[in-house]
């Protein structure tokens, strides 16, 4: 299931960002951010040019907005602010805890405009609001499947129902990884690189084992032993062995998934009775760490075989 239509409440940044009311209006509930762009107006303020305006973006008010409003008279600063409120942005933040001149608040009254307050400098409020925003708003598909972290690489367990990611995942906690997510997976593209993965809010820590029933994953292990989200580095594909199949033996050729528009590094894994599925998790997300360092077994093997029988 894909998602390319996401939003988030403004209440919830508000929350998140700890933002001080200046002005709540009745409709503050129901308010949705929808695009993770935000914009510091001060064009429209100085010169009322509105090409190009787009109404669905945070307005952010710093040093240089509040410095210019006072450089015109009460009477023009607030019909300047009142045909920028007009535009219907979803709300207006004043950073660096400046004070509300009280036009903004007769203006924001008026034209229905929540406003805020952050304590933070504008660049830096901007540059958390923007990463935050990229998280909750990012495309999102949802995956049948396991997400566990191991040894601080992202591994996306792909496979059958009863192949037996579950009792990889138990296992894989047991032996200090930590589990992100179990039987579905959201994964959403935060950037045009990177894909984070974590558990829907109602199933987190769970854990369904065939025969013994649901499990609490944090309530048993502890809090090390659980993660919210965590990034996708590589994916396993778990299947049943099948005899007379050809399966990658070297690792030379490096296979990617498309998830997302994103192709990541992934693996298939047969599994029969007698194979420690954990252990070889624990073995390619170490595998897969060197090759991002710089090391190839494949290559290093290569090398000794040349110079061995190169001669």
């Amino acid at each position: 299931m894909e998602n390319y239509n996401q939003s988030v409440k403004l209440s919830k940044i508000a929350e998140e960002f700890n933002l001080e009311p200046i002005y709540k209006t009745d409709d503050f509930e129901e308010r949705n951010v929808t695009i993770s762009d935000v914009l510091r107006p001060g064009l429209q303020l100085a010169s009322g040019f509105y090409a190009n305006f787009d109404e669905k973006r945070i307005m952010l008010m710093g040093n240089m907005e509040t410095s210019y409003l006072e450089t015109v008279s009460s009477e023009d600063r607030l019909k300047t602010l009142e045909k920028l409120f007009d535009r219907h942005s979803p709300v207006l933040i004043i950073t660096r805890g400046l004070g509300v001149m009280p036009e903004i608040l007769a203006a924001a009254k008026k034209c229905n405009m929540p406003v805020f307050r952050t304590h933070l400098t504008t660049s830096s409020f901007m540059a958390a609001l923007i990463a935050t925003l990229n998280v909750y708003l990012a495309p999102m598909i949802s995956r049948h499947g396991v997400l566990v972290e191991v040894y601080g690489e992202g591994i996306l367990l792909l496979g059958e129902s009863g192949v037996g990611k579950s009792e990889t995942a138990i296992e894989l906690v047991k032996r200090g990884h930590r589990l992100v997510a179990d039987d579905a997976v959201d994964i959403r593209k935060v950037s045009s690189k990177s894909l984070v993965g974590s558990s829907p809010k109602v199933i987190r820590h769970f854990v369904e084992i065939r025969g013994v029933g649901i499990v609490d994953i944090q309530k048993i292990f502890g809090m090390g032993a659980i993660k919210d989200t965590e990034k996708i580095d590589m994916i396993l594909n778990i299947e049943s062995w099948q005899d007379g199949k050809e399966y990658e033996r070297l690792g030379g050729e490096t296979e990617y998934t498309n998830i997302l528009g994103i192709d990541v590094p992934s693996i298939t894994v047969p599994v029969k009775p007698g194979r420690n599925l954990a252990v070889i998790v624990e073995v390619a997300a170490m595998n897969h760490r060197q090759k991002n360092m710089g090391y190839n077994a494949v290559e290093a093997l290569n090398q000794r075989l040349a110079a061995e029988f190169g001669k």
